[in-house]
């Protein structure tokens, strides 16, 4: 009997033994259990957050976009205001220019006009000429002149005498360009209407004359756009009066100081002909 106690007593104390590390490893297994369900709760709360994340960095995106788009607008808008104002200044700035030609076209004609109207006789109150005897009553006093031709424009002046260099009418070409160089020498053609005289000489075939004339432009209008070419035009003239060297020196006059000029380009092909 107490051999029997004795080993189910020991029984016992096995299976106690046996049950107490199986307890622990539950213990163990359920302390994992706890924190992979914190850790899975972590990630879900860190899932939600990225998520959110997201959902704001794709709104900010989207405003910055917008705010992109209003700016490129904006300056679009700008660049076309900006471009309307240029096109209005250009237009401004050519009627500007279109009407100080016109003004300067009109002064002409009316000093041309002014200088065409004839001087005034003597007053009507002083009788030139007694009625009962027809004597003069004061000798002084001459009879009104006949009243001489109407003035011409500068411009229709100008342009007649070019009319006859383009038809060869050199002779009346070169008359009326003196005319509208004596009566208007301070108009803007004064210049061109001294080279035209040149190119008339020139295309006559007095080539003596038309250096002159084109010296002439140099030296009366050194401020004047046609400088470069009447320089070229003398030195043209110069080679066919076989004064080489005079013509190689007036173009490389052109092309050292007007290099700028188209001459300049024709001259320097002028010079390598020399050569």
């Amino acid at each position: 009997m107490r051999r029997l106690s004795f080993r189910l007593a020991l029984g016992f104390l096995g299976i106690a033994l046996a049950v107490a590390p199986a307890r622990g490893q539950n213990r163990e297994h359920q302390q994992m259990m706890a924190d992979i369900r914190m850790l899975q709760e972590d990630t879900a709360q860190l899932r939600a957050l990225l998520g959110t994340l997201a959902q704001t960095l794709h709104g900010i995106q989207s405003s910055l976009d917008a705010q992109g788009d209003d700016l490129r607008r904006g300056f679009a808008n700008q660049q076309l205001q900006i471009d309307s104002v240029a096109t209005g200044v250009r237009v401004v700035r050519e009627k500007v220019d279109e009407n100080n030609v016109r003004v300067s076209s009109l002064t002409q004609e009316v000093e041309a006009l002014r200088m065409a109207i004839p001087m005034m006789g003597a007053p009507l109150t002083d009788l030139a000429v007694d009625p009962e005897t027809g004597l003069p009553l004061n000798p002084d006093l001459a009879p009104p002149s006949a009243p001489v031709n109407p003035g011409i424009s500068p411009r229709r002046l100008y342009d007649t005498a070019f009319t006859d260099y383009t038809t060869g009418q050199w002779a009346l070409s070169i008359q009326g360009f003196e005319a509208y160089i004596s009566t208007f020498p301070r108009s803007q053609l004064a210049d061109d209407a001294q080279f035209f005289i040149g190119q008339n000489y020139y295309a006559d075939g007095k080539f003596r004359e038309a250096a002159d004339a084109f010296e002439q432009v140099v030296s009366s209008y050194p401020d004047g756009d046609m400088v470069a070419e009447a320089l070229y035009k003398q030195g043209l003239t110069l080679e066919r009066l076989d004064q080489i060297d005079l013509a190689r020196e007036t173009f490389q006059t052109v092309v050292r100081e007007h290099p700028d000029d188209n001459m300049a380009n024709l001259a320097q092909q002028a010079l390598d002909r020399l050569d």
